[in-house]
């Protein structure tokens, strides 16, 4: 069964349909994921409370990811994809706005991690159905331009809700988010196109062997640790950058860094170029090529001047897109079958890297500040440049 759609609606919209409906899904997911990350050195002040206990602000999103992926490509295997996902838009919109009722820091990481519960019902759901309903040629430059509106997404995210806490106070950021993606749902119903090779699966035994076998397969086992290399390194330096420039030197407030973030946008810029040469050159060698550059500008981060800093955050989150588009595309192509099981194990080990990614470097924060998170960085990146190269094949 598929959603149901208004009348007159078309059934099979062109390939520009899609683009726009797979876009549109990104952003309305990832306004809300990182939204509290420019907000932490003001959560801190708020609740009295140190670096690794905001932070898990960020933490409980991610970790609820990870749980709940393996489950929702199981479900979505069985259910089929649109509805699925605009579904999870719907309870998304509705568990952001109820984070803005939150007077403890404990009710307010319990929201996020309801929050993050159903991200993965947009996120697995519509990577799966990318690499079902795409040209294999070009399931790279489609998967690029969901990547794109995840990008946009995320930098919306923060740099709105920095700017509302300046404004008005943190609570109104989660309100004003949870309008936008409920939009974004709106908009995803009506335009997203009904699946036509979605292969329903309807034996949950079956089901798990095809997961089983998925964590069988050599390949796609590199492309789920490439998954959590990718997540944990840029939700660590965009998580801990926030008190590196809020503290002295720099003494940045939510507002400008909320504004860091603009450059994410360079990344939309990119990602969408970065597309079709994935799909000219292969995943391995654009990966390779990617994790460099992203090396390159965690390095500059530890130069005391805020225009290199951004310059290095413009390269670091500029090659962890490309990398994303790269690994999350292969993730679809090195699975024989259930994709969306496939896919949703890869969500679950990528979001277990973001996990990691924000508590690792909140443990050693105190004693070894922004330039040891920057070393787990630049170790994570050496390692997952090692792993794709022995056994990622194109």
């Amino acid at each position: 069964m598929t959603t149901p759609r208004p009348a007159g609606k078309r059934a099979s919209p062109g390939r520009g349909i899609t683009l726009v409906a797979v876009f549109i899904a990104g952003i309305g997911t990832f306004v809300d994921i990182y939204a509290t990350q420019p907000l932490l050195p003001r959560l801190r002040e708020s609740f009295r409370a140190s670096e690794l206990l905001v932070s898990l602000t960020v933490s409980a999103v991610v970790l609820a990811v990870a749980l709940v992926s393996p489950l929702i490509g199981l479900l979505s295997d069985r259910m089929g994809r649109e509805r699925i996902i605009v579904a999870a838009m719907l309870g998304l919109s509705l568990t952001t706005g109820l984070a803005g009722t939150a007077t403890t820091l404990l009710q307010l990481i319990a929201w996020r991690f309801l929050q993050g519960c159903f991200i993965p019902g947009i996120i697995a759901v519509t990577m799966a159905y990318i690499t079902e309903e795409s040209d294999p040629l070009l399931v790279g430059s489609t998967m690029a331009t969901y990547v794109t509106g995840t990008v946009i997404g995320g930098f919306c995210g923060r740099f709105l809700a920095g700017l509302a806490a300046t404004r008005w106070d943190w609570q109104a950021a989660f309100v004003l988010l949870s309008a936008i993606t409920l939009a974004g749902a709106l908009v995803t119903w009506w335009l997203l196109p009904r699946s036509t090779k979605f292969v329903r699966q309807r034996n949950v035994a079956v089901a798990l062997g095809f997961m089983l076998g998925h964590l069988r397969n050599p390949e796609l086992l590199a492309t789920y640790a490439v998954g959590f290399s990718i997540l944990s390194c840029i939700v660590g330096a965009f998580t801990y950058v926030n008190f590196y420039l809020a503290d002295k030197p720099f003494f940045l407030g939510p507002a400008a860094l909320g504004s860091i973030f603009g450059v994410y946008l360079i990344g939309a810029i990119i990602t969408p170029i970065a597309g079709p040469i994935i799909d000219r050159i292969g995943h391995r060698k654009a990966l390779m090529g990617a994790l460099g550059m992203s090396a390159a500008g965690m390095s500059l981060t530890l130069i005391h001047s805020v225009p290199v800093i951004i310059a290095g955050l413009t390269l670091e989150s500029s090659g962890v897109f490309v990398s994303q588009s790269a690994s999350s595309s292969h993730a679809g192509t090195a699975a024989v079958q259930a994709k969306s099981s496939a896919t949703g194990l890869y969500v679950s080990f990528y979001y277990l890297g973001g996990f990691a990614g924000s508590v690792l470097p909140g443990i050693l924060w105190k004693e070894t500040g922004w330039p040891g998170c920057v070393a787990i960085i630049l170790c994570i990146q050496c390692v997952t440049f090692i792993i794709a190269g022995k056994y990622w094949h194109d």
